[in-house]
């Protein structure tokens, strides 16, 4: 057993407080500029806003920069991992996200929130649930004492899968809900999205661990987009929450109920995948951080997603970026749940 006091990064530490103050000074933004804010929201090309796109391609790719496909040929040598990732990731996650979602929005929050709103709040929990973690997830399996080798090609493939899963299933679970899916925004959200920073950030680490070895890349490269990535990230939420601004002040408990459903359908998730883990005699340096893929999730895709599909004021993005608000502290009781069960 590793013994060695392990420490998060700062940021990452801290990105609730983070999100909060974003969503603070979003709102203040919002307030005072009034509809002169409206100018950026028109900037659209195809649906999908070119400033939050730009934003949002800055975060995604130095997350792409980590994923090395060669790891992908070592599968066959340890199957039941990546398994039970798969299918908790894309054959249940998905699923009870949109049933939770359902339950607290159209059922259990009938009184507050309105038939019409409710389906897109359902729709953002949907984007977040179809989208398995990709970058804080070698955070937490780090914290966990997750294999790092192993972590690496559980969400190698898993990027691999959202190119060919994330469309249909977002499609089949939000067209659920009655809202009309405009398929081609879908489709060309997860080209610039993923497919363009996943090719860029490949191609990227493969030419320069070449030319200057994987020290080196890790070492100097890596670090360098980091500031790069944080500043994208700070910078999408408050121009979101200038957007969002007045619906809650108006309504200021909105992001607590929407909370709700997101935290309960995260520790389900763990455990689903923990004592799955388990009962496959997974050592707990594959379980650990296969049961963290599944309760966290890719937001910044999802939030992206939920723009482009619904525009930067609509209540689907809002919900994404709760998934933000909420990731850091669950997942973070999740790492210590994982540690204090260690076997």
């Amino acid at each position: 057993m590793n013994n060695k006091k392990k420490h998060i990064g700062f940021f990452e530490k801290y990105l609730t407080l983070w999100v909060v103050l974003c969503i603070a000074v979003g709102i203040a933004i919002g307030h005072f500029a009034g509809n002169s804010i409206e100018i950026i929201s028109n900037l659209e090309l195809f649906r999908v806003n070119i400033p939050v796109a730009i934003l949002i391609w800055l975060m995604i790719y130095p997350m792409m920069l980590q994923v090395d496909f060669s790891s992908i040929k070592d599968v066959g040598k340890r199957p039941k991992g990546l398994i039970l990732t798969l299918v908790v990731n894309w054959l249940i996650k998905p699923f009870t996200m949109a049933f939770f979602a359902w339950i607290f929005f159209t059922k259990l929050y009938a009184a507050f929130i309105s038939p019409e709103l409710a389906g897109e709040y359902i729709a953002g929990a949907i984007l977040l649930g179809a989208a398995p973690c990709t970058a804080m997830v070698f955070v937490w399996s780090y914290l966990s004492d997750g294999d790092p080798n192993y972590t690496l090609v559980q969400v190698s493939v898993n990027d691999l899968i959202i190119l060919v899963a994330f469309v249909p299933i977002v499609g089949l679970l939000i067209g659920i809900t009655d809202i009309k899916i405009p398929y081609d925004t879908l489709i060309a959200s997860v080209i610039i999205f993923v497919v363009i920073p996943l090719f860029a950030g490949y191609m990227t680490h493969k030419v320069l661990i070449r030319k200057k070895g994987e020290e080196w890349f890790k070492q100097t490269f890596l670090p360098t987009f980091r500031p790069v990535s944080i500043v994208a990230l700070l910078t999408t939420l408050v121009l979101l929450f200038a957007f969002q601004g007045t619906t809650i002040l108006e309504k200021p408990l909105i992001i607590l109920l929407v909370a709700v459903p997101l935290i309960i359908q995260t520790y389900f998730i763990f455990f689903i995948a923990w004592f799955g883990g388990r009962l496959l005699k997974l050592p707990h340096a594959i379980c650990a951080p296969a049961s963290m893929i599944g309760a966290s999730n890719f937001f910044e895709l999802a939030v992206a997603v939920a723009i482009a599909l619904f525009g930067l004021q609509s209540p689907a993005a809002m919900v994404t970026v709760v998934g933000v608000l909420v990731e850091v502290p669950v997942m973070l009781s999740l790492v210590s749940l994982a540690n204090k069960w260690r076997y």
